[in-house]
């Protein structure tokens, strides 16, 4: 379509790939997008052991040892030694199969960590997140008690990037450290104790580098950040001069910002939505969705394979929860399967994301709540007395796979065209959900996870103030007889589960009324208390 000069002008002001805007109108006016349905459910998987695992409990996997020794020889430039399954597991008195516990399968994990990325999308703004309609909007009763301590942390946060905004405030009201401070805080913790256990090695980085996908609006917001991180963060300073791995600069994809499209109500062709607010020639920047990593980020997958990588984590910024599991990779790589997704029975705070369905075709999918499925679907399967197991927006990829077919993924995920009526006008908004890859995948595995210990998400200001566990004890906390409407109980199990990833994973300890991060050799010495 012809674009006005004035049009495209007000695109490249606002960073807005033109180029790839275009081609997306292109592909939706040809009917390539036709084929693109809202998922329907059939069905609601339940857990298998065959490709939903249960994570929770006594987990246990029996692997044929040829085929799991082909798997990790693979691995073995990336560890710098030899790997077999006779070392970490049991294997039976025929010889033909080997056996791991959960302990066998975590210790196996940790010695392969140097095979493995983690990766952030890191592309939010905590502008939604802050929004007082939206959280009040979540429950008016909550939002009313809490407001005190939300609006000051709200007005601190508003416009930043998410990563960056504190992930839970402090016992006595202060706010916490960031985000990205804890998420690479776990990461070097975890390389402490392989280079402690197994000896430090000459290019050997576990869990190093760290990757990310930013977004035009914040890229320069974040390194300006990471820079302060290296040399005055208590959380990380110390351990990046004693693991030699600098988490602070990770490799980077800049996710681009697509024009809005013309509504449906204005038919087709489609054009560029050029009446932003009621101003003519002017375009609406809007995000294509997390899944753009999978273009955004190609490049970077195909170098940490070339550099010896073998897995990638991919997970939300803002879930604390979301660290790397040694026994999920170890199953992960013995399993030979293409990816694993992490999933966790919906709570009432899960209202933004995807569920795990069976959907029209017979397969696997990942649901989106609004672009793929709606609300009331949702709840009229939930009320048909089946659990839902709800995406937690953390995947472990396999990179020979991912590397391979990244072009093809890219190309067929599912490019989803929703109507939007918004104060900027009525528009179309065009995205990918990154983890409806599920429906395009044909051998990988959906991890059920205790959403306590690995799903702590934080989509509203209001969630962060529950799991910090703002007014727990307050009379007027939100209550109910009906668990899934039992605010102050989810409350107050949000709140232990961040009590044991700050003591665990990200190696704080509560002082008084405040948590403060472990010096190494306090996590040297808590680790040996531990036995480990």
């Amino acid at each position: 379509m012809a674009v006005s000069e004035a049009l495209r002008q007000s695109m490249i002001e606002q960073g807005i790939d033109i180029s790839l805007t275009e081609q997306i109108l292109e592909n939706y006016n040809a009917g390539q997008y036709d084929h693109v349905t809202p998922v329907e459910v059939k069905d609601l998987p339940e857990i298998d052991g065959g490709t939903v695992i249960d994570m929770t409990g006594d987990l246990v996997l029996t692997v044929p040892c040829d085929e799991a020794d082909q798997r990790l020889i693979r691995l073995e430039p990336a560890v710098g030694e030899r790997l077999r399954v006779a070392t970490f597991g049991t294997v039976a008195a025929d010889g033909k199969a080997a056996r791991f516990t959960r302990a066998q399968l975590h210790d196996l994990g940790l010695r392969i960590l140097p095979a493995v990325a983690f990766g952030v999308l890191n592309g939010g703004s905590a502008t939604s997140y802050a929004d007082g309609k939206k959280n009040a909007g979540f429950n008016s009763e909550l939002f009313e008690l809490l407001h005190p301590e939300f609006e000051p942390l709200a007005a601190a946060v508003r416009g930043k990037a998410k990563g960056i905004t504190p992930a839970f405030l402090q016992p006595d009201g202060s706010p916490g450290p960031s985000f990205l401070e804890l998420k690479m805080r776990s990461l070097l913790i975890q390389a402490l104790e392989f280079s402690d256990r197994f000896g430090p090695r000459e290019a050997l980085s576990p869990n190093a580098p760290m990757f990310q996908m930013t977004s035009v609006y914040n890229t320069e917001e974040l390194t300006a950040a990471y820079r302060s991180y290296r040399h005055e963060s208590p959380l990380l300073a110390e351990l990046i001069e004693a693991t030699g791995i600098d988490i602070t600069e990770p490799l980077t994809g800049v996710q681009p910002l697509l024009a809005a499209l013309t509504h449906s109500d204005y038919g087709k062709p489609k054009q560029i939505f050029a009446q932003a607010h009621g101003q003519p020639e002017t375009a609406l920047p809007i995000p294509g969705g997390h899944g753009q990593n999978f273009h955004v980020l190609k490049n970077i997958y195909r170098d940490l394979y070339r550099s010896g990588k073998r897995f990638a984590y991919l997970g939300n910024v803002d879930n604390l929860g979301a660290t790397v599991d040694p026994a999920a990779v170890a199953y992960l790589a013995l399993s030979g399967r293409q990816a694993g997704f992490e999933f966790a029975f919906r709570t009432p705070v899960d209202v933004k994301g995807g569920i795990l369905v069976i959907d029209q075709h017979g397969r696997y999918n990942c649901a989106d709540i609004g672009p793929a499925i709606s609300r009331e679907e949702v709840l009229r399967a939930e009320r048909s007395g089946k659990p839902i197991l709800f995406n937690c927006a953390t995947g472990l990829f396999d990179l020979e796979y991912l590397a391979e077919n990244i072009e093809t993924i890219a190309a067929q995920l599912p490019m989803r065209i929703s109507d939007q009526d918004k104060d900027a006008g009525k528009y179309a908004q065009a995205e990918q959900v990154t983890w409806e890859i599920i429906g395009m995948l044909d051998d990988f595995l959906v991890f059920g996870i205790n959403k306590y210990d690995r799903f702590l998400a934080a989509k509203l200001l209001i969630e962060t103030l529950m799991t910090s566990g703002i007014k727990l004890d307050h009379p007027r906390y939100p209550r109910s007889d009906a668990p899934t409407h039992d605010l102050q109980a989810t409350a107050a199990k949000l709140h232990a589960g961040l009590q044991r990833v700050l003591h665990g994973p990200y190696g704080m300890r509560l002082e008084g009324d405040r948590w403060r991060p472990m010096t190494v050799d306090e996590l040297r010495a808590a680790r040996t208390a531990r036995g480990e």
